[in-house]
């Protein structure tokens, strides 16, 4: 769960990447028409385990999997659990996530929700995982969560923590290091930032995401300047 599995994927985000060897494997668990589950699980090995950090579909792929397991080794349904046991605790209706033709969550990219929802979610970080008194996360988990993941900074990009979480480590975020957040593709994001107390969801466009994020950064400056920090 922390990007660092270190399972063999070629990715477009890979500082060796090489587009003339062919399609990346981080986009065909999307397109691939496969399961999923099984696909990701016989991939080879390339590295040691938490000893190199790189941002491969397959980690959160793998999770689910194992998610999968569990909740149907209980006789529960996969399919209704995020929402019995997450979603519908902390008002969120209106989420999809989609999955392979294999009835697997794709959850490693294809799951949609307003962005009111994507702050429920992000708000729940903000509160150690407990929400009207009952908690939800695990004792510990927000810390292990915005815990710099060592294999990453060994890699010299501190910007990856634990639970799939992306933090601002190296400061690549005009907001305090502290805060962490939620990234997805064209710019996506739901940040947390618990000086302030702050969520801060963008959704938009795929395309126009460069001048997006320019913005985004623009709105964070200028939030901090209007929001106080909260007393310790």
């Amino acid at each position: 769960m922390r990007m660092s599995s270190g399972i063999r994927i070629r990715a477009p985000q890979d500082p060796d990447f090489d587009p003339s060897i062919g399609y990346p494997d981080h986009l065909y668990l999307y397109t691939g028409s496969v399961d999923s589950f099984e696909w990701a699980a016989t991939r080879p090995q390339e590295w040691e385990p938490n000893t190199v950090g790189r941002y491969r579909n397959s980690d959160p792929v793998l999770a689910n999997y194992l998610i999968r397991l569990a909740v149907e080794g209980r006789d529960e349904d996969y399919h209704s659990f995020p929402q019995r046991n997450l979603f519908d605790k902390i008002g969120i209706r209106d989420a999809i996530i989609e999955t392979d033709p294999y009835g697997n969550f794709l959850a490693q990219g294809y799951e949609f929700l307003p962005a009111r929802d994507w702050a429920r979610l992000a708000n729940l970080y903000l509160q150690d995982g407990v929400w009207n008194g009952e908690r939800i996360l695990p004792e510990g988990y927000v810390e292990y969560v915005t815990t710099l993941a060592p294999a990453w900074v060994a890699d010299g990009r501190p910007q990856y923590g634990g639970g799939f979480m992306w933090v601002n480590g190296d400061s690549g975020w005009p907001v305090p290091e502290n805060a962490y957040g939620m990234r997805g593709a064209g710019g996506q994001s739901a940040t947390m930032i618990p000086t302030h107390q702050l969520v801060v969801v963008r959704l938009g466009k795929y395309t126009g995401a460069q001048a997006a994020g320019q913005a985004l950064n623009r709105a964070f400056e200028l939030l901090l300047e209007a929001v106080p920090p909260v007393e310790q």
